[in-house]
């Protein structure tokens, strides 16, 4: 009896697939976002690895890094929820009311502020020589 090959974690289309559920996005919606037909976002979906310009693409219509979909995992993300304790009291102090990847995304635009005032600053020190 054959036993068939344990699928890729690696599996950059099935990634996509449920990054795009959990954002709750259509693949009809992400086609037009896009601008291509659905049919294509459901082989880019069975697609194992992708060319680094469609993966881009793609992460920025999701909101997220080509390496949040790279690095995804349905194990962290399950996990992350079952470290929070059922309270019957009826109590929702300990349960997720956010998006974690929206969380995430608050962060990547955090850190892009912050690094175009860095490149700003640098640049008005940069030119204070020159006007003297």
């Amino acid at each position: 009896m054959e036993t068939s090959a344990k699928p890729s974690n690696n599996h950059i289309g099935r990634k996509i697939s449920r990054i795009r559920e959990l954002r709750g996005i259509k693949q009809e919606t992400l086609a037009v976002e896009l601008g291509v037909s659905q049919q294509s976002v459901s082989r880019i979906e069975q697609t194992e690895v992708l060319e680094d310009d469609v993966l881009e693409k793609v992460a920025v219509v999701l909101g997220v890094t080509p390496d949040a979909i790279k690095n995804f995992s349905e194990e962290a993300v399950f996990n992350y929820f079952n470290n929070f304790h059922d309270s019957s009291s009826g109590d929702f102090h300990h349960h997720c009311t956010f998006n974690p990847l929206d969380k995430l995304m608050e962060l990547v635009e955090e850190n892009k502020k912050l690094y175009e005032r860095l490149l700003q600053a640098e640049k008005e020190k940069n030119e204070l020589p020159k006007s003297k």
